[in-house]
């Protein structure tokens, strides 16, 4: 029972350490026409803060974005 104590804490402890970051695609819309935007190497919600951004930006001109 210790050893599956000790195993569990260290992949716990190992899986806390490694970041959740992948490359995120901000789909934007504006006047019928579709840019997709790339987030490279961002954790999600760097991502959606970024897309929001963009999204304010195309927001001005008639569009909207969504992350995906």
């Amino acid at each position: 029972m210790k050893k599956v104590l000790i195993a569990v804490v260290v992949l716990a402890g190992s899986m806390s350490m490694t970041s959740c970051k992948k490359d995120y695609t901000c789909d934007c819309t504006v006047s019928g026409s579709t840019y997709s935007l790339t987030i490279p190497d961002a954790k999600k919600k760097d991502a959606e803060s970024a897309c929001d951004t963009w999204g304010t930006l195309y927001t001005l001109g008639g569009g909207s974005c969504e992350l995906k």
